[in-house]
């Protein structure tokens, strides 16, 4: 039977190497489970991206119509994170990410009946409803298997799965809507709906017979695998943030928590930008055809998710996060500058686009490492929880707002430039804000918009 101390994490080189295989089968059995479900989830958000190439017309949709119903998400999710999370904690993680994943599914197909304003906005709204719990959920599940020292690395997995889905969007969404069009006498974008939904109905099936509430449960783990595990949560949790009194508190009070979540905020609407709009900058640019936007955008997501894990990677390893997040948002709010000069060059502006993504998605992941550096101990966790939770509005604010513009005025330049300049000016305010402190904890997983 493995021994381990009571007090402090396993030194011997034989314990940790037998640690380190246990933690590789828990990951090969959880983690490409959730991970596929996560890119669904994200796919299943912003396949309006794509489905607004028709839909629009089709319905007699404007842009401002859109862009509420694509923000509108984000107002049901806000409101039901958390109760959702409490649900996971009465009921167990088999029960809730079936109920999650199956719903969101359901309700995602559904939007193939949309055919006025108020249907379209009720089921935005029901969607973030029953999306609200995953990620937040996955986050609670990673902590009843792996010890603080290994979320970080588990969790930064989660971050490239938004990029992932919109790959995935751009090989697949263009030749469902062209080639399914008339099908069954449905519209092409009817039929994205219906089959994007499809993998989150089967996987919540799945989740059901795969996914254990915990170790204690989990049958593939011998008894020693599962004292181990239980052991090591104990030796490596922190006892006092779980102890500490008005903390909450003790997070309002602190400054540099707003700075964060305006931090926060302007990286994330400057990836909403990109997430909900791209299909239609793609057009813009002078590509016509439906499935060459849809496989155009895989380009930019491509490329960002390539490029995000090359630049955290690089900010990990110099253990410097100051200039590499503001280097990223300095650059991001300039590609986006640059997209308004409209450059009658399609690869220049397909590059500058690229440009954009990788460097406003890559800043995401760099953020999430500071935070937890400059927080007091009571402070920390309330106020990561307030600066996702004031940074998250951006997903209510941004669509609504760049349709409007749309709308109003024929283009989404003037966006361009709002967005541009809110990502300069976060830059500004970060290098002016956060102390020149090299922050060496590792990228930390949480909500991300983009």
């Amino acid at each position: 039977m493995m021994q381990l101390s009571s007090a402090t994490p396993v030194a011997d080189p034989l314990a940790a190497t037998a640690h380190d295989s246990l933690y590789r089968k828990i990951t090969w059995r959880i983690i490409p489970f959730l991970f596929m479900g996560y890119v669904i989830a994200f796919l299943d958000r912003i396949n309006i991206g794509f489905a607004q190439l028709q839909m629009k017309h089709d319905l007699g949709f404007s842009d401002a119509m859109y862009g509420l119903g694509a923000g509108i998400f984000y107002v049901g999710y806000v409101f039901f994170e958390v109760p959702s999370n409490m649900l996971l904690a009465r009921f167990g993680a088999r029960f809730t990410f079936t109920r999650i994943m199956v719903m969101w599914g359901l309700t995602s197909a559904c939007m193939m009946f949309v055919s006025r304003p108020g249907e379209f906005y009720t089921l935005r709204f029901l969607l973030g409803v029953f999306e609200a719990g995953f990620l937040p959920g996955i986050t609670v599940y990673i902590s009843y298997w792996y010890p603080p020292r290994r979320r970080a690395g588990i969790m930064s997995i989660f971050f490239a799965g938004t990029l992932i889905s919109g790959v995935i969007g751009g090989l697949f969404s263009g030749w469902i809507m062209r080639d399914m069009a008339g099908v069954a006498g449905l519209f092409g974008w009817q039929w994205l709906f219906v089959i994007e939904a499809a993998p989150a109905i089967l996987l919540g099936v799945f989740a059901a017979f795969w996914l254990d509430d915990g170790p204690q449960r989990a049958k593939w783990l011998s008894d020693d695998e599962k004292r181990s595990v239980l052991t090591q949560l104990e030796v490596e949790e922190n006892p006092m943030l779980a102890r500490a009194k008005n903390a909450l508190l003790d997070a309002l009070r602190t400054p540099r928590v707003y700075l964060f979540a305006f931090v926060y905020f302007s990286v994330a609407c400057g990836g909403l930008l990109i997430n909900f709009w791209m299909p239609l900058i793609i057009r813009d640019f002078g590509i016509q055809g439906i499935v060459s936007i849809s496989l155009y955008t895989a380009i930019p997501n491509a490329i960002g998710a390539i490029g995000l894990l090359i630049i955290a990677r690089r900010s990990d390893r110099r253990g410097e996060r100051r200039w590499h997040f503001a280097a990223c948002t300095l650059g991001g709010g300039i590609a986006l500058f640059l997209l308004t000069l409209h450059i009658p060059s399609f690869p220049i502006m397909l590059i500058i686009l690229s440009a954009a993504a990788v460097l406003i998605f890559a800043a995401v992941p760099i953020f999430w490492a500071v935070p937890f550096e400059h927080l007091s101990k009571r402070a920390v966790a309330p106020g990561i929880a307030l600066i996702g939770s004031l940074g998250i509005t951006s997903g209510i604010v941004t669509p609504w707002a760049v349709g409007q513009i749309k709308t109003l005025t024929g283009s989404i330049d003037n966006a361009l430039y709002i967005l541009s300049a809110l990502l300069v000016v976060s830059a500004l305010a970060f290098l002016a804000g956060v102390p020149r402190r090299a922050a060496r904890r590792h990228v930390i997983g949480t909500e991300t918009l983009p």
